[in-house]
């Protein structure tokens, strides 16, 4: 009885740690540190569409190992000892079980390999209505070491789904594509406005998951919507990304969470409010730098409708914040808050890598309106 007893307790914790896995964590096999059987590669290249196991894949598949030669260049793997690199129209796909209704975000690390601008197109299947897909662009790079983590969130409409990254490029070499080594999923609670802060999630402690070891945080991609925005609230309305960050591995004013304007006025973060036309309203925020190596003068730009303000910053690049306000008016019933850099920024490392002022701790609440005299 006792040896059944532990039988039973074994196989609840294994279930209970895969479930937990699925929710925030990485993928089963999300490292890839599980490979191929040798007879199931020709080279690198997948022969067998379930040869890694947990997942499928189809196209042009590489399994690559870190310190493998491409030509002259070495390519090297961050976390782990393996990657997968996907040639032209390749992809990989792997079913989850979630629960349905729940919101989700996917975080996945990513390199370029070759000198086109390369693209990710991030789905789940089956597609829905609410057209559940994502085009991520490769181009810029914003890590010292080449690796970007990128985040990308979806709404379970069905209790099981299959998570698809996808490489859309036609390029005359086969091989030309984005080296992946790690995926991760986490779920999303919508946060809510309270009486304290009419914006929802201003200290952005509700957003992707972050690799525990990893210390370029995680990349929001442009054209990102409100409804599913790994950034529950904000919606990134630019052609760059934002960066999300930890104070694990950066400098935040606030709390464990913040953002890094990255791309100058590229890089513009934006929530609309509900607002009282003729109500007086104060925008209070935080502007620093993340302790990234990232020096020099830096300008981060509110605006609320049609009023803004300009505040200035001098990063000495070791961490360090000021706090800045914004009074207005409302003139209608819906308000835009939004936040952009205003001057492009490099890492002081000689890296070529792009930085900027830090946003944290954003408040937006009502006051009463001043008496006429």
């Amino acid at each position: 009885m006792k040896h059944r007893l532990a039988v039973l307790l074994v196989l609840f914790c294994a279930t209970l740690h895969t479930a937990l896995s699925l929710i925030d964590g990485l993928l089963p096999n999300g490292n890839f540190e599980l490979g191929p059987k040798p007879w199931q590669l020709k080279g690198t290249v997948v022969t067998s569409p379930n040869a890694i196991p947990f997942w499928e894949t189809s196209g042009y598949v590489e399994y690559i190992k870190s310190g493998q030669k491409q030509g002259d260049m070495i390519l090297t793997v961050p976390e782990g000892a393996h990657a997968v690199r996907l040639g032209n129209q390749a992809s990989i796909k792997q079913k989850v079980t979630l629960v349905k209704g729940m919101f989700y975000s996917l975080t996945f690390t990513a390199a370029r390999t070759c000198a086109q601008e390369e693209l990710l197109n991030v789905s789940v299947n089956p597609n829905t209505e609410k057209n559940d897909w994502g085009m991520l662009p490769m181009q810029t790079v914003y890590s010292s070491d080449g690796w970007d983590s990128y985040a990308w969130s979806f709404q379970a409409d069905y209790p099981q789904l299959e998570i698809v990254i996808h490489h859309p490029g036609l390029e005359e070499d086969p091989a030309c594509g984005p080296l992946i080594i790690s995926l991760a999923l986490k779920v999303l609670y919508p946060p809510k406005r309270t009486g304290a802060n009419v914006l929802k999630n201003g200290n952005f402690e509700e957003g992707p998951y972050l690799f525990p070891h990893t210390s370029s945080g995680v990349l929001i991609p442009p054209r990102i919507e409100d409804d599913h925005s790994p950034l529950p609230g904000w919606i990134i309305e630019s052609l760059k990304a934002v960066k999300y960050i930890d104070s694990e591995h950066f400098a935040i004013p606030v709390g464990n969470r913040a953002v890094e304007l990255v791309a100058g006025k590229e890089s513009a973060l934006a929530q609309v409010v509900c607002t009282w036309p003729g109500k007086v309203y104060v925008l209070t925020f935080a502007v620093g730098d993340a302790n990234d190596s990232c020096e020099g003068p830096m300008e981060v730009v509110a605006f609320a409708g049609k009023e803004s303000v300009s505040v200035s910053y001098e990063s000495k690049g070791k961490g360090g914040f000021k706090r800045a306000s914004l009074r207005f008016s409302a003139v209608s019933t819906r308000t835009r808050i939004m936040f952009l850099s205003s001057f492009y920024t490099m890492k002081s490392d000689n890296s070529g890598s792009l930085c900027g002022p830090v946003l944290d701790d954003v408040k937006l609440i009502s006051v009463r309106n001043p008496r006429r005299a």
